[in-house]
C-alpha cells in the first residue's frame, strides 16, 4: 500500500501505477446475488444447464456490471491517504466489457492513474485507468476509467 501525506500528492504521480490487486473468483452464488439485486436474470448468467448447451464457454458467465461494480472494493487497499476529508466515486469516462467471464474464474485489478487535477473547490480529481484483468486470458474482463474526487481536510481541521 503506497501512503500519501496529503491528497495535492498524487499531482505528480500522473501516468504511475497505483495498484494490482489479488485473485478473487467470481462464483454462481455471487452471480445469482447480483441477478436478484439489479433483477437481470438472463439465463447466461443465471441457468448453468442451458448455459452449458449453448453458450461458448460452456458455463454460465459474470454480468458486465457485477465485474465492473468490484473496482471499488478491489481498488482500497492501493492507498491510504492523510489529511482527507472523504473520497466520492464520481463516476465513468470510459467502460468496455472484452472477455466473457465464465463462473469460477479470477479476476484482478490493476490499476495506474491517467490524470490528476486541482480543483477549485480543493479537491483533486482523479482519473484512473482500471483493467480488469482474467486469469489465463490474453485479453481483459473490462477496462475502464473511473474517477474520484478527493477532498482534503480544512486546514487546523483536526483528525
Amino acid at each position: 500500500m503506497s501512503h500519501y501525506g496529503h491528497p495535492d500528492e498524487f499531482l505528480d504521480k500522473v501516468g504511475q501505477e497505483l495498484g494490482v490487486s489479488g485473485w478473487v473468483t467470481i462464483d454462481q452464488a455471487q452471480i445469482d446475488a447480483f441477478a436478484e439485486v439489479t433483477n437481470d436474470h438472463q439465463w447466461l448468467h443465471v441457468d448453468p444447464e442451458r448455459a452449458a448447451n449453448e453458450m461458448p464457454t460452456g458455463t454460465t458467465i459474470a454480468h458486465g456490471f457485477l465485474v465492473l461494480s468490484l473496482i471499488p472494493g478491489l481498488s482500497y487497499p492501493f492507498f491510504a491517504v492523510d489529511n482527507l476529508a472523504h473520497t466520492i466515486n464520481y463516476g465513468l469516462n470510459k467502460v468496455r466489457f472484452t472477455a466473457m467471464v465464465p463462473v469460477n474464474s479470477r479476476v484482478r485489478l490493476r490499476q495506474s492513474l491517467a490524470s490528476a487535477e486541482k480543483r477549485p473547490d480543493g479537491s483533486v480529481h482523479l482519473v484512473l485507468d482500471s483493467v480488469i484483468e482474467l486469469e489465463s486470458s490474453e485479453r481483459p474482463a473490462a477496462i475502464a476509467q473511473t474517477v474520484r474526487l478527493l477532498y482534503p481536510e480544512p486546514i487546523g481541521a483536526s483528525t
